[in-house]
């Protein structure tokens, strides 16, 4: 019987490709440790929690959900709009400015969601310059004697997040349109077809996988945002984590609303599949061409312009302007040990988890290049689940397991040695760069994958024919050829822990300020000016992954080298 199971055990293990080396073994162990989050959440959730859920899906839970599908809605009806507009416009036409907005276009992203909020609020309050200035000129007194819009408003958080969150689909409509066939386009054209025709009858259809991809990150992106809506008093699902947790001290209340959000992630995540399911497309012909380019007519070229600086100004002039004003106004007041403490812990933070991350993201691509089996794409990918999941859950699923891990330990001491041990993990830099690590992990795994990908095979059978292992092939041959990657991959995972609030917010230790914390400490009281230099240092230092991107998406098309 013993020899039967054996023998039924190594015909198993070749089906599901596991070889447990290294490598194998120490990618499961990170992808259920990446995992362990969602799980505390998960079972939080469903496990017992006396009556807050019929409470909460009779009171606010309904609230909740349709206030986050009204800004999904808003937000991805406005960067489907701007992001495919702008994109097709600065790559297929000619118009004054055309050069300039193909890598400003992208400076939005280097603005988080938070921080743009802030600006608008004060620039359009009563108190703000464009109320004030409107009120001089036309004698008004009173909010009585006009009307003007609610930035506070579900419409402003919309407005706010489609303005910096457009640049997710112009990046990947206009990668689209830079890759299509020059030889589809030009026989549209010959068919008699105007610029608005091919956009519409071909471009638009071919592109569709690659905008939604754009659009699902962009949603993605809102439904976990908690500084805009926060501080526009809009409660979605994440607000309502909050709300729940700390106002009414249930966990498990907000642990059920946070799988509520991780519902409308996969959904996301399942449309997203969904769109690029059996939809290739391939060029016909190896010869590559400029892409033809339409030359508009002076009224419809000034209009392309002011479609294309309209975005760029209300999601990164404006807010930047107010931003470097305000700093510029409280620079010496700002300038102080406070704030240099709130930025090295920042500093600190960020390029801890980045180089963790890059670390363990290396560890894994490498052990995929290693063993491509579906078993062990499928630890990848678990380990990656961590960029889908809004900070606010993450917090609360890093927060649990470490709080119980902090009380078990701190119960055996006392009952061993009378000895209190305190937080270990929870409250600590420790639950924090965890997070970040998790949370970001996908973006240093996928940098560093797509670097392996331009190793040649044959460089790891030329290191093993010289008696290096693995690893030894690694640091050897691979490392040093993926310096570009890796180098990308610390810059993208830094800045990315740079703006991150929600995460940050909940687990953060007491006493404990980032630029991030800081910025949101100090707008939500309204004294945005005297963070204003906190806030500007966040975006400056997000524009470098802007710039790296400006220029990988110049070099989209096949052969541009050539061509230009």
């Amino acid at each position: 019987m013993a020899v039967n199971a054996d023998h039924r055990a190594r015909a198993i293990i070749p089906r599901i490709g596991w070889r447990p080396d290294l490598w194998s073994v120490g990618g499961l162990s990170i992808a259920l440790i990446v995992a362990v989050p969602v799980l505390a959440v998960a079972a939080i959730a469903l496990g017992s929690s006396g009556d807050i859920w019929p409470h909460l899906s009779q009171t606010i839970l309904p609230h909740l959900i349709r206030t986050t599908l009204l800004l999904m809605l808003g937000v991805g009806a406005g960067v489907l709009l701007l992001g495919v507009g702008t994109g097709w416009l600065v790559t297929m036409c000619r118009f004054p400015g055309r050069r300039i907005f193909e890598w400003a276009l992208l400076a939005p992203l280097a603005m988080p969601a938070y921080i743009t909020a802030y600006t608008y609020v004060d620039f359009l309050e009563f108190a703000g310059p464009v109320q004030t200035a409107l009120r001089g000129l036309f004698g008004w007194r009173t909010p009585r004697d006009y009307w003007f819009p609610e930035i506070r408003s579900l419409g402003g958080a919309i407005l706010v997040m489609a303005s910096v969150l457009y640049p997710y689909v112009y990046l990947t409509a206009r990668t689209a349109f830079l890759q299509q066939s020059v030889c589809v386009l030009e026989v549209s054209r010959t068919l008699g077809h105007g610029s608005w025709a091919v956009f519409l009858r071909v471009a638009l259809p071919l592109a569709r996988p690659a905008i939604v991809v754009g659009v699902i990150l962009a949603l993605m992106e809102a439904i976990g945002d908690f500084g805009t809506v926060d501080y526009f008093a809009v409660r979605t699902l994440t607000a309502g984590i909050y709300e729940v947790w700390l106002g009414m001290g249930s966990a498990a209340g907000a642990a059920q609303i946070a799988l509520s959000l991780l519902g409308f992630v996969l959904l996301l995540i399942y449309v997203e599949r969904l769109a690029r399911r059996d939809r290739r497309f391939h060029d016909t012909t190896a010869r590559v061409r400029a892409l033809p380019q339409f030359t508009l007519s002076r009224p419809r070229a000034w209009l392309a312009f002011l479609a294309c600086l309209l975005p760029l100004a209300v999601g990164f002039l404006i807010p930047g302007g107010i931003l470097l004003k305000m700093a510029l106004g409280r620079l010496a007041q700002s300038w102080d040990s406070a704030f240099l403490g709130y930025a090295l812990n920042s500093l600190g933070l960020a390029m801890a988890a980045a180089l963790i991350s890059v670390g363990i993201g290396l560890f894994l691509a490498y052990g995929q290049r290693l063993h491509n089996t579906p078993l062990q794409r499928a630890v990848t990918r678990l380990a990656s689940i961590g960029y889908a999941v809004p900070g606010a859950v993450l917090a609360l699923g890093v927060l649990i397991p470490f709080g119980a891990f902090d009380n078990l330990i701190d119960g055996w001491m006392r009952a061993q040695f009378g000895l209190s041990t305190g937080l270990l993990l929870s409250g600590t830099v420790t639950a924090l760069i965890f997070a970040y690590v998790v949370r970001f992990l996908a973006l240093s795994f996928g940098s560093v994958e797509s670097g392996l990908a331009q190793i040649t095979p044959s460089m790891d059978m030329a290191a093993r024919s010289l008696g290096n292992g693995p690893g030894a092939a690694l640091f050897r041959v691979h490392v040093p050829l993926l310096r570009g990657p890796v180098l990308t991959a610390v810059l993208l995972v830094f800045v990315d822990c740079m703006k991150e609030l929600p995460a940050t917010l909940i687990l953060r230790p007491f006493n404990f300020d980032t630029l991030a914390t800081h910025v949101y400490t100090y707008a939500s009281t309204g004294r945005l000016e005297d963070s204003a230099l906190a806030a500007l240092t966040i975006v400056l230092v997000a524009l470098l992954p802007v710039i790296l991107l400006s220029r990988a998406i110049a070099s989209a098309r096949p052969g541009h080298s050539a061509v230009h």
